[in-house]
């Protein structure tokens, strides 16, 4: 994993927190929560792929035993 994807996370976790603030002060809580749905699913697509690679490290690793 590299220091590039840790920084796109943080980025996204920023901007979704202040859009956050900004829908709910302005009364706009359906939005914040489909704002944070939305990052959430972009960050969980970025790190699909490891997860899947952290998966199949597991299996070889065992399938030697």
């Amino acid at each position: 994993m590299d220091i590039y994807l840790i920084l796109r996370i943080a980025i996204v976790g920023i901007l979704v927190t202040i859009l956050n603030q900004i829908l709910k002060q302005s009364n706009r809580d359906e939005l914040a929560f489909l704002t944070s749905l939305a990052g959430l699913i972009l960050v969980l697509f970025w790190i699909i792929p490891y997860i899947s690679e952290l998966f199949s490290s597991i299996k070889d690793l065992f399938s030697m035993m």
